[in-house]
């Protein structure tokens, strides 16, 4: 489960393109921050992908990802020009392939290798159809499913729906989001040759009259174990209401939502955009990313923790300035060393001994911090507008070293508060042995 939105210039507050994503994994699955700088390849060099190996390009562009700690691919990421990409699963008609492309590797190719949006779509349509999706998305048992993605840039966005080598693709108007389901239907701009023939072969239509793209190749029974329908409903009504005036700190919002007011995590009735597992819930948002595309000195922002209702979002920039290699740490089970499970360890004990009440105490240390990292984070981007070299790099990794020691100090401090309260709230009987499970499984004692 995941959820990825973007906003564009005429639907923005400064002009500017806005994309964000929540990316739902496995309770215990770490989701790591990893930088690689532009480089040059050999001839005849090659890649190894999560599952296959194919040939490299002469030179691939720098990139901030955001990435499943065992997969070669990310969840989300940006590369130098502002091209930002998220992906979704999403479960179609046609078969799945024991090996291939995860949507992970496709997306992570296509920025390492697009200087705009419309060539990203091109670069993933192109190796969808030479080597075809494939391989298991879960380490621990086998998930396989297809891929829709949001590819936007400073100055566009497209959204892209694929079942196998089959695809549509639909230019961004305004505000989109996508959910784990099919949403292009009858109209689109561009597709793959064959598709309205092949739905047709199949018996999914009669014929282009009544060929609808998510009708034909949807799963609709696994959208519905999805959840999501109530989750697109709700993404795009917050984008369409706030239309004019979505910025930075607005979409952040849109991936901290609940669903409104009265939100339980122990119920889990409301169409949520920030996921929280539980006995009917398998996915936990892991991870959370805010692009601000401009033409100028964009900037990034990553909550890399799990629970953004209760994260920090840390400033990221390109042009060579990196990010603290200690994101990049963390697996599979808890680890003292790994910023994700330090923020994870806060987030479960939080759930445990009483969600509604603690999450607030700590949404309210929150506020304020997260608005000073903004504030130093465009200070600083402002100041290094048309510079470069040493010193503008300098400059800027400090702010985003100061924001992501702050964050993690605070996390630490309030994991201690935490640890002394008495649960008062204690999670209804399977809830609590759910995660109990899973805290066995990652080796944390809450």
């Amino acid at each position: 489960m995941c959820d990825t939105l973007v906003a564009l210039g005429n639907s923005t507050e400064d002009g500017s393109v806005i994309f964000g994503k929540n990316s739902d994994r496995d309770p215990n699955e770490a989701q790591v921050l990893r930088y690689f700088p532009r480089m040059e390849h050999s001839e005849g060099e090659t890649v190894k992908c999560t599952y296959i190996e194919i040939p490299q390009v002469p030179e691939t562009y720098e990139v901030v990802l955001s990435c499943p700690y065992w997969i070669w691919g990310a969840e989300m990421g940006v590369n130098e020009f502002g091209v930002a990409i998220g992906n979704e699963a999403v479960w179609s008609k046609e078969p799945y392939r024991e090996t291939g492309l995860l949507g992970m590797d496709l997306l992570r190719l296509a920025l390492e290798r697009a200087e705009t949006a419309r060539k990203a779509l091109k670069v993933i349509v192109e190796l969808i159809e030479k080597y075809g999706q494939g391989g298991s998305a879960n380490p621990n048992f086998q998930l396989m499913y297809h891929n829709s993605f949001i590819i936007a840039d400073p100055r566009e966005a497209w959204v892209l729906e694929t079942a196998d080598k089959y695809w549509v693709a639909e230019k961004v108007r305004d505000v989109r989001s996508i959910s784990n389901c099919y949403t292009i239907g009858e109209r689109w701009d561009l597709a793959s040759p064959g598709l309205v023939e092949h739905a047709v072969e199949k018996g999914w239509c009669e014929s282009r009259k009544d060929f609808n793209f998510a009708g034909c190749y949807g799963d609709r029974e696994m959208e519905s174990i999805a959840m999501a329908a109530g989750r697109l409903a709700r993404s795009m009504n917050l984008l369409r209401e706030n239309k004019g005036r979505i910025n930075v700190e607005l979409m952040m919002d849109f991936l901290r939502d609940h669903g409104g007011g009265g939100w339980d995590p122990w119920t889990q009735e409301k169409a949520t955009i920030c996921m929280h597992a539980g006995p009917g819930v398998v996915s936990n948002t892991a991870g959370s990313y805010v692009g601000h595309l401009t033409d100028e000195e964009h900037l990034h922002w990553f909550a890399p923790s799990s629970s953004p209702c209760i994260s920090l979002y840390i400033p990221v920039y390109m042009g060579g300035v990196g990010v603290p290699e200690e994101l990049s740490r963390g697996e599979g089970k808890y680890s003292e060393d790994s910023p994700w499970w330090v923020h994870e360890k806060l987030a479960r004990m939080i759930h445990m001994k009483g969600y509604s009440r603690l999450a607030g105490e700590v949404r309210a240390e929150i506020e304020p911090l997260q608005k000073r990292f903004l504030d130093e984070a465009y200070g600083a981007r402002r100041e290094c507008l048309g510079a470069s070299g040493e010193g503008r790099r300098r400059k800027l990794r400090e702010v985003t070293d100061r924001c992501f020691r702050a964050a993690y100090e605070k996390y630490r401090e309030w994991a201690s508060k935490v640890a002394k309260v008495e649960a008062k709230e204690r999670p209804p009987e399977k809830y609590y042995e759910y995660w109990y499970l899973q805290n066995y499984a990652a080796g944390i004692n809450v």
